[in-house]
C-alpha cells in the first residue's frame, strides 16, 4: 500500500475504473451468480431491446424496482473517498477520470463530478420514438408503476397497459419511454467510449475498484493500461481473472482499502 500511494502521489493523470463491487457495499444488488433474480426471472434476461419489445409492462417494473432501491442506498466510504481524491487532485490541477460500469448514480451523489457512465443511467429514460435522453428522478416514475417491481416470486404478472406507462413529454411526441441503459446485445454510447478509451491511452495510475473485469468493453481498459507500463491497482473482494496483469491488488471490503489508498497524504 505503501508503494500504491507514493505512485499515486506523484502521479498527474488517474484513472478509476468502477463496477458492481463498490455498491453491493451500499446494498445495491449486483445481480450476477446464483442469486441473480428477481422474481422467477434471471435479472440479465430482463436487461434485453427484445423483452422490452414483448413485455414493457414486466421490464419497466423490474427497473422501478432497482431505481427504488438506488433512491434509498447511500454512498458508501469508497464512493466519498474517489470524490474526495479527485476534488483534491483537481486543485492542483491533476486528473481523475471516473469511469463506471454501475448505472445507480452513487459516485455523483458523494459528489464525484464528470462520471463516465458505460452503461447508462437508471436516472435517464431514452424515448423509442424521438429518441430523447432526459434526467428522470421521480419515483414512481409514473402513477401506473406506484407500489410496483416486488421482487417477490410470487408477484402478479405484469399487465400495465403500454399507454400507461412512461411517455415521452415532449411536443407531439408521446412515444413510449424505455430506461437509458445499455442492454444486452446493445452497443455502448460511441461519446462515451471514446472519452473512456482517451482516459486509459492517457493516464498515469489507474484503480480498478470492484469489477470482476469479465465484462467488455470495461474488461480490457485497464490490461491496456498495464501493458503501457503503468502501474494498475486492483481492489477487490477477491481475485479476478486480470489479477495476475495488474502491480497491485488490495483484498478485502472497498469501503476499507480504497479509503486508505486515497487518504491525505504529506509529501
Amino acid at each position: 500500500m505503501k508503494s500504491f500511494r507514493e505512485t499515486l502521489l506523484n502521479a498527474k493523470n488517474v484513472l478509476i475504473l468502477t463496477g458492481s463491487g463498490i455498491s453491493a457495499e451500499s446494498g445495491i444488488p449486483t445481480f450476477r451468480g446464483a442469486g441473480g433474480f428477481w422474481r422467477k426471472y434471471q435479472a440479465q434476461s430482463l436487461a434485453t431491446p427484445e423483452v422490452f419489445a414483448s413485455n414493457p409492462s414486466l421490464v419497466w417494473e423490474f427497473y422501478e424496482y432497482r431505481r427504488t432501491v438506488a433512491a434509498q442506498a447511500k454512498p458508501n466510504k469508497a464512493h466519498e473517498a474517489i470524490a474526495e481524491f479527485q476534488k483534491r487532485l483537481s486543485k492542483e490541477n491533476k486528473i481523475v477520470s471516473i469511469v463506471t460500469q454501475n448505472i445507480d448514480g452513487l459516485h455523483q451523489r458523494a459528489g464525484a463530478e464528470n462520471v463516465l457512465e458505460l452503461h447508462g443511467s437508471l436516472y435517464k429514460t431514452r424515448c423509442t420514438k424521438c429518441k430523447n435522453v432526459e434526467q428522470n428522478e421521480s419515483l414512481p416514475i409514473c402513477p401506473a408503476l406506484e407500489g410496483k417491481g416486488s421482487p417477490d416470486p410470487k408477484a402478479l404478472s405484469s399487465d400495465i397497459p403500454v399507454e400507461d406507462l412512461p411517455r415521452c413529454e415532449k411536443q407531439d411526441c408521446g412515444g413510449l419511454l424505455r430506461p437509458h441503459i445499455v442492454w444486452f446485445g446493445e452497443n455502448l454510447d460511441k461519446d462515451v467510449l471514446r472519452k473512456a478509451y482517451e482516459a486509459v491511452e492517457t493516464c498515469d495510475a489507474c484503480l480498478v475498484i470492484g469489477t470482476s473485469s469479465v465484462v467488455y468493453p470495461a474488461a480490457m481498459f485497464a490490461p491496456q493500461v498495464a501493458r503501457r507500463g503503468i502501474s494498475v491497482a486492483e481492489f477487490n473482494i477477491e481475485s479476478t481473472p486480470a489479477t495476475r496483469d495488474f502491480k497491485y491488488h488490495f483484498e478485502g471490503p472497498c469501503t476499507v482499502t480504497v479509503p486508505e489508498a486515497l487518504e491525505t497524504q504529506e509529501c
